[in-house]
């Protein structure tokens, strides 16, 4: 399957203080992110259409190995660069279509669009029952949407055709750049891909784990949460949505060997670099010897703090692995040297908290 892309960068930024494909984010052009996402996700024919500014947005595509196509027409709308970009489209079976001023979208949704693509049906990303970009479209549309007046732009031409919608937990398909309060929270974005945000952990656990694993996980990031909170009156510097992240997807990797290891590689693969050490270490890990709490000893006790979705003592929670192992020694001395280990964390906790894990997240989770 050969697959292209194309980056919509023609258009005049008027509501922007500033140019769009050349304004940076993080060291790097909006068209570099843009780039980046189509390069990772292992496509190699990408293609930018520029128009106004076109001689220094060509000279940014050409620095990142790009092909570009100019438009004169870009004064009349997006829809002719999407004409001038298709004419010169050859040999493919499909293309993606992104604005360059949507550039904060993971690699692995670009990846989950291809995985489902049938040359067929117009795939299209979907968060939290939005559509988003980039649509990923057949060839067999290029003469159509070549032939069409314009009347509508491109979605009157998908909105008729075979397409499906396919729900991603990244927000990043939403979020473009039109004003300066857009492009505030892309910057914020961008400091956070590595952790992602609430509301994209909540959309990735539904999507991949059992209904019973994620009350666990809610279950769990509650009580994460707590207690981070609770440190971080007492002078921490913990970083809350990391602890609430990893905690809601600390199980994503169960009922595989070594689970929590495999969630941590699952979360790499994904872009979620800085929650993958938190999952990886989630099973057991000894209070920090410098007595330094980072978000994955918060997520580690949480963990030990619930059962399903009941809130226990880590006594409580350790009792029932004593009795089924309690005709074997060696397996009973494992389980009791970690829950050592765990409540001596506990008690590191304590020290900092100015209280009992008990007081601070004593009570009932909520449903």
């Amino acid at each position: 399957m050969n697959l292209g892309a194309l980056i919509l960068a023609a258009g005049y930024s008027s509501r922007m203080a500033g140019f769009k494909p050349l304004m940076t984010l993080g060291g790097a052009t909006l068209l570099a992110h843009c780039a980046r996402l189509f390069k990772v996700a292992g496509l190699r024919h990408i293609t930018v259409v520029t128009g106004y500014r076109s001689d220094e947005v060509s000279k940014e595509a050409h620095r990142l190995g790009l092909s570009c196509i100019a438009n004169a027409d870009y004064a009349r709308g997006m829809f002719s660069s999407i004409k001038k970009g298709v004419s010169h489209l050859r040999q493919v079976d499909g293309f993606f279509l992104l604005p360059v001023d949507t550039p904060l979208i993971y690699p692995a949704t670009v990846t989950r669009l291809i995985s489902c693509f049938d040359g067929r049906s117009v795939i299209l990303p979907v968060f939290d029952g939005e559509q988003g970009h980039p649509p990923l479209i057949p060839a067999q549309f290029i003469p159509e949407i070549l032939a069409h007046g314009g009347n509508g732009g491109l979605r009157t031409i998908l909105n008729a055709r075979p397409r499906l919608e396919i729900p991603v937990w990244d927000r990043g398909v939403l979020l473009d750049a039109d004003t300066a309060d857009d492009f505030a929270i892309l910057v914020r974005r961008f400091s956070r891909l590595g952790c992602g945000e609430p509301e994209e952990a909540m959309a990735l656990a539904s999507q991949v784990m059992p209904d019973k694993g994620v009350a666990h996980g809610r279950a769990v990031a509650g009580v994460a949460v707590a207690l981070g909170a609770r440190l971080n009156s007492r002078g921490c510097t913990l970083d809350l949505d990391r602890i609430h992240n990893g905690a809601l997807l600390h199980d994503i990797g169960k009922g595989e060997p070594d689970h929590e290891v495999w969630g941590g590689e699952l979360l790499k693969r994904l872009g979620l670099k800085g929650l993958a050490g938190i999952v990886a270490a989630h099973r057991s890990l000894p209070p920090p010897a410098d007595g330094h709490l980072t978000e994955k000893e918060i997520v580690c006790l949480a963990d030990k703090l619930v059962r399903g979705t009941r809130r226990m003592s880590v006594k409580e929670r350790f009792a029932e692995k004593l009795t089924l192992y309690a005709d074997d020694p060696e397996a009973r001395a494992a389980v009791q040297r970690r829950m050592a280990e765990i409540l001596a964390l506990q008690e590191v906790v304590e020290q900092q908290a100015g209280c009992t894990v008990a007081e601070i997240v004593g009570g009932e989770p909520p449903e």
